[in-house]
């Protein structure tokens, strides 16, 4: 049976992840286990299946225009499919006791420190083209291992931690490069945890349809308005929204929680208006510059 309050959730958590590019799954399965009493090992299941059919999609885009590094891709799935797949066996494991809902709270931390990281590095990226740059197999594959199990247990992952460690490993790629990549490679990874879950998990096919009718309309409007929203801003409320879901999933105390909320928020403001600032004296020195010209 179609859930309609449930396709109302996962429009609105869509349009974040329209605007962001981040956080589908990180929003997507607390949202389910939060509000709407989802059991964990289910939410995980729907969400990874609901997400192999919507990943493909941009990356065609960006396969279409070149922005994709495939040997990246390769190596990035050789570890990532395997350990994806395990993850499905470990999440079953974990699910009575609530271990599925405690791996979720660390993996959505690991998101909210990608985040921060994400910001700390800047958006721009580097100037080499995607096949400029040398792979560096070892520390690629073990990249994906871990992307991979942490996908296949919570199904966070694919967008939120991957491409901050691709940031980390290869500095030189454009930052279009970086997103053609990462979910280029994120779509055989999301199909074999996917496909894990949908032999061993508790895939639930009317939780899939549902968030299937509210995601792809959301995606679409998200990404439309993305270019007019400032992304700085959006990323940080996200990262607090993150925050709140990891602390409620870990059974942190209110006041804790609060507190922790509190402090992330005059961090992110400070942050913020220092950004903005810094920003505003580089735009005064350009004008400067033009003008002694």
């Amino acid at each position: 049976m179609i859930d309609f309050p449930l396709i109302v959730g996962s429009f609105l958590v869509a349009i974040v992840v329209g605007l962001t590019g981040m956080g589908g799954g990180a929003l997507m399965t607390p949202m389910m286990m939060l509000f709407f009493n989802v059991p964990p090992l289910a939410a995980v299941s729907s969400d990874l299946v609901a997400s192999a059919v919507m990943k493909p999609v941009g990356s065609f885009v960006h396969l279409r225009h070149g922005t994709v590094n495939l040997r990246l891709v390769w190596w990035l799935c050789a570890g990532s499919v395997p350990t994806a797949f395990c993850g499905v066996f470990l999440a079953r494991a974990w699910a009575v006791g609530d271990g599925v809902k405690y791996a979720l709270g660390v993996a959505l931390l690991l998101a909210v420190a990608g985040l921060a990281a994400k910001t700390l590095m800047g958006d721009r990226g580097g100037t080499a083209g995607a096949n400029e740059i040398r792979v560096r197999p070892i520390p690629t594959v073990l990249v994906g291992m871990v992307g991979g199990l942490i996908v296949g247990v919570s199904s966070v992952g694919s967008g939120s931690l991957i491409i901050v460690a691709l940031m980390a490993l290869y500095p030189a790629l454009k930052a279009n490069q970086l997103v053609g990549t990462d979910l280029v490679q994120a779509v055989p990874l999301v199909v074999s945890a996917a496909l894990g879950h949908l032999l061993f998990g508790d895939f639930q096919f009317d939780l899939t349809v549902s968030l299937l009718i509210g995601s792809i309309p959301g995606v679409y409007l998200g990404a439309r308005i993305s270019s007019r929203a400032p992304g700085g801003l959006i990323r940080a409320m996200l990262a607090i929204v993150l925050l709140a879901s990891a602390l409620k999933l870990l059974n942190v105390d209110n006041m804790i929680t609060l507190v922790a909320l509190a402090v992330a928020t005059v961090v992110i403001v400070v942050g913020w208006r220092l950004r903005v600032r810094a920003a505003a004296r580089a735009s005064r020195g350009s004008a400067d510059l033009s003008r002694a010209r």
